[in-house]
């Protein structure tokens, strides 16, 4: 199999066969709601660029399913007093955001629980699971996320979703840190821009895990399961 190094289509060497196991593996989908992806006016924080990836998050998730990998939506989740944010310590971005790119209307609306913003936009089935109180821009920060792949079993994540260079640039380094194998399809996730979220990109190479096309992860996964069926179906005699 192949992946992106610093922007570089190469080999995968030895030594990455547990990033590449989709036995001991989970999609993480991250912040694919509304907030985000409404084409309303009344949208709280836009991410126009993520609708691109709608139908192929659900077609790399509708692969997963069949090949027995968990599909785990993970989406922000404040209390509507504002007490986690901005009644609180507000987040960084809500401060740092609007500079560069102007004020956004509704911007204290986003990720309230119990609004139509946190509703997810992606499609799910009855075998997902949902991680629905993100506070920060870590999937893993305030959430039980981490808990629930140790009890999985899961040890690699394949992260799609937005933002590439915040929260999915985040979810890789907090992963890493805590020794999950990190994949993620450049395909399958969208940035502020082309431009920083292939810097994110570069960086989740350089230091985090796999930066791969999902078609060539999924084929991967294929292939394994089918020389492991006659390996287990020998054993079983």
């Amino acid at each position: 199999m192949d992946a992106y190094f610093f922007g570089e289509r190469k080999t995968i060497p030895d030594g990455f066969a547990e990033w590449l196991d989709p036995r001991v593996t989970a999609a993480v989908s991250i912040d694919m709601h509304r907030g985000h992806l409404d084409v309303s006016p009344d949208c709280p924080c836009p991410s126009p660029r993520g609708r691109e990836i709608i139908e192929p998050i659900n077609s790399f998730h509708r692969a997963c399913r069949h090949l027995g990998v968990p599909v785990i939506h993970v989406k922000t989740g404040l209390r509507p007093s504002g007490v986690d944010d901005t009644k609180g310590f507000p987040s960084a971005w809500r401060l740092t955001f609007p500079v560069a790119v102007g004020q956004i209307p509704g911007i204290d609306r986003h990720g309230l629980e119990g609004t139509r913003w946190v509703e997810l936009m992606i499609e799910t089935a009855p075998s997902d699971l949902i991680v629905d109180n993100k506070k920060r821009l870590s999937v893993f920060f305030a959430t039980d996320l981490e808990f629930l792949l140790r009890q999985m079993r899961r040890r690699a994540v394949v992260l799609t979703g937005i933002m590439t260079d915040c929260c999915v640039l985040n979810a890789a380094f907090d992963a890493a840190n805590r020794d999950f194998r990190v994949v993620v399809p450049r395909d399958l996730v969208r940035g502020f821009s082309p431009e920083i979220e292939d810097a994110a990109l570069r960086i989740v190479s350089l230091h985090l895990g796999l930066v791969m096309d999902s078609p060539t992860l999924v084929a991967g996964w294929e292939r394994q399961l089918t020389r492991a069926r006659p390996a287990a179906q020998q054993a079983g005699r």
